[in-house]
């Protein structure tokens, strides 16, 4: 017999039974759509993870109070870090092209009757350089605000929209013209211009009831690490230390919370080496070391660890209805060569052979297992789709996942469907005809 014979009596075997198959094909159906689905989100977080970590700039490097061992024991940050860390970083170190040494906070800023509690950077002028942050209206922190302990601040773009939008309805002073709903990094974002209502640059607010000037206000950075960076208050780090943290002056032994450093192009692991050893040696280090350093390659190569992970355990989970699938194929299978006793008897007495029998209920099988694959992974890529569409992520349909998950679901109708092909090409043609 042909093979394509095979296959038109195959197609007509299932077309006369067209719910059961049907429903066999559900399993590899589901399998399919879950292994592409779930390969594109972790994919998508991956890129995501990597667009945040690159918003922080360019061969970017952090110099962090502590260790692992000392952030784990303690509820409170290390203190390990002085601001003359990183003056000696950037005298002493020829990779590094800029250091911007930081403070952390938080605080509760009021502008007219809003108020809300954010981030406070105390930071000096390299911070907009280091960090590749952009002004959108106004200036940055100068050299002169620090000199002078000026009471002065920049804002990020949902920081301002928060301040003059009060649970979502426009403040006093905004124009009745503003969209509603559409905020103002949306439209910086859009390069759509800004009314001058929106605007808090002139304005005068109120952080940890002292007043600040606003100088100025941030373009859209995006989030990293589950922290808006759009959503903070800059102040010269001399402000910070004086009359937020409470010091009374800036002077040798100040501690900063961490030093971000700007090293040049493909020089990060350089820095990275040449950093350790000067801190080793300023800090008197002989033992494990009380700070760490981490770079944007160090920090990706951890984030892709972590999702190349879970990913592929989302992966093995949605690889089981594969193999559900197949067992579903096989149970259908043996029903039918059990319900096809007489076709097979009569076949045989014709003159059909064992391998007649055993390809036509291979192609079945397959015919089953494959179908259910391709609508399956026309199932997954609409996912993809769709959570790339509603959601931040970064969804893209994989290629390769699309190809292995066909070509798996065709080799498990393959296997699945040997043991009811070989059962049926063994069945005797005169057993077969007494038993219909």
């Amino acid at each position: 017999m042909y093979l394509s014979e095979s296959f038109q009596m195959a197609i007509a075997a299932l077309n006369a039974n067209r719910l059961r198959s049907a429903l066999t094909m559900v399993g590899i159906i589901i399998g399919n759509a879950s292994v592409i689905t779930m390969v594109g989100i972790g994919q998508g977080v991956q890129r995501l993870a990597e667009n945040e970590f690159q918003s922080l700039g360019p061969n970017v490097l952090f110099l962090i109070s502590g260790n692992d061992d000392t952030r784990r024991i303690s509820f409170e940050t290390p203190r390990t870090l002085v601001l003359e860390d990183a003056w000696a970083i950037k005298d002493q170190v020829p990779s590094v092209i800029d250091v911007a040494p930081q403070v952390n906070g938080v605080g509760t800023v009021v502008y007219q009757s809003n108020n809300t509690s954010t981030q406070v950077f105390g930071v000096t002028p390299s911070f907009l350089e280091v960090r590749s942050f952009e002004m959108a209206q106004g200036r940055f922190i100068s050299d002169t605000d620090g000199q002078r302990n000026e009471r002065v601040a920049v804002l990020g773009c949902d920081l301002v929209d928060k301040l003059l939008r009060q649970f979502g309805e426009e403040s006093a002073i905004a124009s009745p013209n503003s969209p509603q709903g559409l905020g103002i990094c949306e439209k910086l974002v859009n390069n759509q211009p800004l009314l001058p209502s929106e605007t808090l640059v002139g304005q005068q607010i109120r952080l940890q009831n002292l007043s600040f000037q606003v100088v100025g206000m941030t373009r859209p950075k995006g989030s990293f690490g589950g922290t808006n960076q759009d959503d903070l208050v800059i102040i010269p780090l001399t402000t910070m230390a004086n009359r937020i943290v409470g010091k009374t002056n800036l002077g040798a032994g100040t501690a900063v919370t961490f030093i971000s450093m700007a090293a040049k192009e493909n020089q990060s692991r350089a820095a990275k080496f040449q950093v350790t050893n000067l801190m080793r040696q300023r800090h008197g280090i002989t033992g494990k070391d009380d700070f760490e350093i981490r770079t944007q390659e160090d920090i990706l190569r951890t984030v892709g660890n972590i999702t190349g992970a879970l990913t592929l355990l989302l992966v093995a989970i949605a690889a089981i209805s594969l193999v559900v699938g197949g067992v579903g194929i096989m149970n259908i299978m043996l029903v039918s060569v059990s319900e096809r006793t007489q076709e097979i008897g009569l076949r045989k007495a014709i003159g059909a052979n064992h391998q007649d029998i055993l390809i036509q209920f291979l192609i079945e099988a397959v015919i089953v297992s494959a179908l259910g694959g391709a609508v399956g992974t026309a199932v997954g890529v609409a996912g993809v789709l769709l959570v790339g569409a509603t959601t931040p992520l970064l969804t893209q349909v994989s290629g390769v996942a699309v190809l292995l998950s066909v070509s798996v679901s065709g080799t498990i109708g393959l296997f699945f469907g040997v043991i009811p092909a070989q059962q049926a090409a063994k069945l005797d043609p005169i057993v077969a005809l007494r038993s219909a």
